[in-house]
Formats: C-alpha cells, structure tokens, sequence
C-alpha cells in the first residue's frame, strides 16, 4: 500500500521539478518570516547552506510521498526523531504551532506552485493534498490539526496572522538566499516568490504583486513542451546545483 495512491494529484505536483522550484522559493519566503526561524538557526545549517537544505527536504518529502506506507512512515519517524535530537541539544522544546506551520506551507505551496505552472485544482485535488500531508502531521503527533480543507483555509490564515513577523533573522536570511544565488539569481527568486506566496507574507516582505517572471510563463510553459526548459533551469541555478534538480524530474521514475 502506498502512502500516496499512484494516481496522486501529490504525486503529480511533487513528480515536476518545477513545481518543486516554486514550491521552495515559496518556503524559503515564509520561513524567513516564521516567529520560530530561530530554530533554523540554531544549528546553523541553513543560513550556512540554504539551498542545501531545499535538496535535503525534498529527499525527505520525495521518500515519503513515493513510497509505500512503511517506508514513508519509517522517513516521517526519521524526521520527528532529528527534531526531537535539536530539542534535547536545546534544552526546549519546538512549539507545536511551528510544525503545523511547515505543514500547512506544504500544502499552500503545493497548491499555489502547481496552479501557476500547470492549471487549477478542483475541490476534490486540493482535499487530496490536504489529506496526504495531514497523514504525516498525525503521524508527527501533532495536536489541533484541522479536520479538512475547508477548515484549514480558516486555520491557515489564523497562523499566517499570527505567527509571521519580519525580524533581523529575515534580513539574514535573505542575505544568505543572495550570497549563495548571486544577484542575478537572488532577483529571479524574489519575483518567483512574488507569484505563489500569500498576500501577508508579501507585505511583510514589501513586495510588490507584480511580477516581472509572470509574462515569461507562458514561453516557460512552452519551453517544457518543446523539451528546452532544462536550459532554463541552468541558466537560473548556481552550476553545483543544476544537475541535481534536473535529476528530480528523473528521479521519480524510479518511484513508478
């Protein structure tokens, strides 16, 4: 039995490279912002290597949505017992609404990234990914989840006004996002981010709705079909890292 049935919209979303691309960017947006971006810090592993750390998660993500059951289990387990690992070194522990927030950022993002690239989900697609993700914050242990995709519209936006505040950790942050990207880089993320974050985020953000990335979508869009996005894709990412998310497009055949 699979964690996510192989027809999976989730598995849809999380099968593109692309959509992983936004998905991240997005992330990387509302984390800087998140009240708990101190415990990112305190190990000191992501503002050292950021983007290093979007290949880490999305192994952990990519292990848990392809797999069977037991295997995705085994991998949520893996990532509750490292949690658990950073509170004891602490001394205290994360706060429960910290790990509904990186939860619900899968789902929002997963959303938004595949609405933008491909086209709009039904009802019935976004209770989906609210379902699979929401499987692995029960298996977590965490408390107070919502019961369903309409009841986490209404939650979400309770946390994204209470729990997202702009601080010297955010300006860090983003200054590790440009000293690892470069400039030209950098920029392209922050109109990426421009596109799939929410309205808050934005504004703590002092970003602007408009995007320049957003009338180049469509030769994007084109360019997959014609087989020539992966260009793109290495023009847009550091050399280290372009292999590696050109190979998450390969990297799910062997899932199927």
């Amino acid at each position: 039995m699979n964690f996510a049935h192989k027809n999976s919209i989730v598995r849809k979303i999380w099968s593109s490279a692309d959509t992983i691309l936004f998905i991240f960017g997005g992330a990387a947006a509302e984390f800087s912002l998140n009240k708990a971006v101190d415990w990112l810090y305190f190990t000191g592993k992501l503002p050292a290597d950021p983007i290093g750390r979007l290949f880490s998660t999305v192994v952990y993500a990519q292990q848990i949505i392809f797999s069977d059951e037991k295997t995705a289990l085994a991998a949520i387990d893996k990532i509750t017992a490292i949690h658990q690992s950073v509170e004891q070194s602490r001394g205290m522990k994360i706060p429960d609404w910290a790990y509904r927030d990186v939860l619900f950022m899968l789902i929002h993002y997963s959303i938004s990234a595949f609405e933008l690239l491909e086209r709009k989900l039904t009802d019935v697609e976004k209770e989906e990914i609210f379902d699979v993700f929401n499987s692995v914050g029960e298996r977590m242990g965490l408390k107070d989840l919502p019961r369903n995709h309409i009841d986490w519209l209404d939650v979400r936006e309770q946390h994204l006004k209470e729990n997202l505040l702009k601080s010297a950790l955010t300006d860090d942050l983003y200054q590790q996002y440009r000293k690892h990207l470069g400039l030209f880089r950098y920029l392209i993320l922050r109109e990426g981010q421009k596109l799939v974050v929410p309205f808050r985020a934005r504004n703590l953000l002092s970003m602007s709705r408009f995007s320049v990335l957003k009338p180049f979508l469509l030769l994007y869009k084109f360019t997959q079909k014609i087989n020539c996005d992966k260009f793109l894709k290495q023009a847009l990412l550091p050399p280290e890292y372009a292999k590696r998310i050109l190979a998450l497009d390969r990297m799910i055949i062997d899932y199927y």
